[in-house]
């Protein structure tokens, strides 16, 4: 209706600019977003459903820590073990408290714009444990929290933001060598037309051009920014590894870390030198 909402409780209706709807306790079951044939998302917190513009925008009230253990578990390989898990929640936290308030209105959305989610893990779940295990920690430079970024697999070493043509005056994102990426990443090939290749032969932003491509043609047609690419005829022919913009910490390269003994802060220190984990004071929601 316009800019307000409709709300049916019993035998009343309710219209208002804007609805909350929370749970009565901890026991209360999470909340369901569904768009038939596009998503399904689970959430556990308080939902506000507000309306402008004839449109209706769906704000979920959650606790950062909830938020954490949900982009873990989605984030994630699912044969992560928990050392490697430990290291992405902190990454994931600090990334939260880093960035929060980047959409107008609220604070992250829950795609890969952000940090993908789709539901809450279960208590038991290794994404839940892993943030129970770190809860409050974040990787800290110049005295603030980092946003920190990662990605699934660097193909051998991570990238500095400059090297993606990606300016920065913030952290500088160290290049680290990654010895098991190196050895063990999958190389990839792509063949493009000229015409869908162009962002490639003409962005300085590397990530960019990738991005810009793999929004007409799909996502796993390059899937990682270490790759060279080069114009035979009427065609651009791109050679690479990894999969991700390489920046950050590499999970592939932490997997490798936790599988031959290695705690989540020696993985964190050797993917983000320079920077401190300390204990952040934090407000306990976002959304």
């Amino acid at each position: 209706m316009g800019s307000r909402v409709e709300c049916r409780v019993g035998d009343r209706i309710v219209r208002a600019s804007s609805v909350r709807i929370s749970p009565r306790d901890d026991q209360s079951p999470d909340l369901l977003l569904s768009v038939p044939g596009r998503i399904e998302r689970r959430y556990r917190g308080s939902l506000e459903v507000r309306a402008s513009k004839r449109e209706l925008t769906p704000v979920v009230l959650m606790d950062l820590e909830v938020a954490v253990a949900s982009a873990v578990a989605a984030e994630s390989p699912p044969d992560a073990t928990l050392e490697a898990l430990k290291a992405q929640a902190v990454v994931t936290r600090s990334y939260y408290l880093a960035t929060r308030g980047r959409h107008a209105g609220f604070d992250f959305c829950d795609t890969t714009h952000c940090q993908f989610l789709r539901q809450p893990p279960g208590p038991a779940h290794p994404a839940s444990l892993a943030a129970a295990a770190t809860e409050g920690l974040v990787l800290a430079w110049r005295d603030a929290p980092l946003a920190a970024l990662f990605s699934a697999n660097c193909g051998g070493r991570t990238r500095t933001l400059a090297e993606l043509g990606i300016p920065s005056d913030g952290y500088p994102y160290f290049s680290v060598e990654c010895p098991s990426c190196r050895t063990a990443s999958p190389s990839w090939e792509a063949q493009l037309d000229l015409k869908d290749a162009q962002p490639l032969l003409v962005e300085k932003n590397v990530e960019q051009a990738r991005l810009e491509v793999g929004r007409k043609l799909g996502w796993s047609v390059i899937p990682g920014s270490n790759f060279e690419a080069r114009r035979e005829g009427g065609r651009v022919v791109i050679h690479g590894r990894g999969a991700g913009h390489g920046v950050g910490l590499c999970q592939a390269g932490a997997a490798a870390m936790a599988a031959e003994g290695a705690t989540f802060r020696e993985i964190l220190a050797r993917y983000f030198p320079n920077t401190v984990l300390t204990t952040a004071g934090h407000q306990a929601q976002g959304r």
